[in-house]
């Protein structure tokens, strides 16, 4: 059997396969009044059509546990019960394709409260339906983003109750899987490096106290996710940054250790976003061996993700034991059956809707 194409399961649940869509905000949902963050026709079919493409798990894109926690005012959210009403929707169809409907929750910290990317993504304010950012520390992401207010520890723990509450309704519209957003130099990471993190309480300096945010996060959300449904944690594993200037591999991997201590089920090894301007060496699968030295280092298992775009590619990650699941953005937004194709190219079985039978 290929192995991009054996079923994985985690706790209670099976996914059918290693072919997961990577959470990729779309910028799509109205910025205010009664559906603010609600899902729209456009999110139903973007989710729809992998699933009906043979996607095995979904995740949706960050979704903000509160109305400052959008990276834009166009952003999902999960903070009131219309949200949830909106996306039973799409969890539902997912379900009926055999899909794993999952939800990245998340705070965009420092970097939120900007425009839509094809309108230049710069920072936006109150007319444009903005806010004030806030971050662990007040400093700017750069010189284009305000200064952000630095949260005090009462609005800390705000923050971490506002999680679990995205947690409690997220398993209300339908989601089987949980991923908390501590990756792309959003608040978690924010709080995880010393870039961007220069507390001086129980929040800040040492590796404990930075991680001390993530892994409180990570408590309340496991508390109110059921025990025998999957939580995942997605991380940027380097800054890219000079040692001691940021978070780095060997942090990672220390985490990662941590936070399966802590109930988590899977690492989503991501990197990057956290430090403007640093160079990164882009090229095919340039984050797999962030992927494969938790892999190696862990018992947690991980989920490998960045410019995975051919089906033998994907495969020979799974067959070296460097990731348990890929997970595919850009590859499924050009072509949402990718799944399907692969599984023809690696003798399996590929999932085809009734509707579509004559395309076997």
């Amino acid at each position: 059997m290929s192995a991009l194409f054996e079923p994985y399961a985690l706790r209670s649940l099976t996914v059918p396969n290693r072919v997961w869509m990577a959470p990729m905000c779309q910028y799509s949902a109205a910025p205010d009044g009664p559906l603010a963050g609600a899902p729209t026709d456009w999110h139903f079919q973007h989710y729809a059509a992998r699933a009906a493409g043979g996607a095995g798990l979904v995740i949706v894109e960050a979704t903000g546990v509160s109305p400052e926690g959008r990276i834009s005012p166009q952003d999902l959210g999960i903070w009131n019960d219309t949200q949830v009403e909106a996306f039973r929707r799409i969890t539902t169809f997912l379900k009926s394709q055999n899909t794993v409907p999952a939800i990245q929750i998340a705070h965009a910290g420092r970097k939120a409260s900007t425009g839509q990317p094809w309108k230049g993504g710069a920072p936006v304010g109150p007319e444009a339906h903005g806010w004030q950012p806030v971050a662990p520390s007040a400093i700017a992401f750069d010189e284009n983003h305000p200064v952000p207010t630095e949260l005090t520890v009462d609005d800390i723990q705000d923050v971490v109750r506002q999680f679990a509450d995205a947690a409690r309704r997220s398993l209300d519209a339908g989601f089987q899987v949980v991923e908390i957003h501590g990756a792309h130099g959003y608040l978690i990471g924010e709080f995880l490096s010393p870039h961007s993190n220069r507390r001086t309480d129980e929040y800040g300096g040492s590796y404990e106290n930075r991680t001390r945010f993530a892994l409180q996060v990570v408590d309340a959300v496991r508390a109110v996710w059921p025990d025998e449904l999957p939580l995942f944690f997605r991380i940027s594993a380097t800054d890219w940054l000079e040692d001691g200037e940021g978070w780095t591999a060997d942090d990672t991997v220390r985490l990662a250790t941590d936070l399966e201590a802590h109930g988590v089920d899977l690492l989503d090894t991501s990197t990057g976003g956290n430090a403007a301007g640093v160079r990164i060496p882009v090229g095919p699968g340039y984050q797999v061996p962030f992927a494969a030295r938790v892999k190696t280092g862990t018992t947690l298992p991980v989920a490998a993700v960045g410019m995975i775009t051919e089906p033998q590619q994907a495969e020979k990650i799974l067959e070296n034991g460097e990731a348990d699941a890929i997970l595919l953005g850009r590859e499924l937004l050009r072509n949402p059956s990718w799944a399907r194709h692969a599984a023809r190219e690696l003798g399996a079985e590929p999932h085809v809707p009734d509707q579509y039978h004559r395309s076997v």
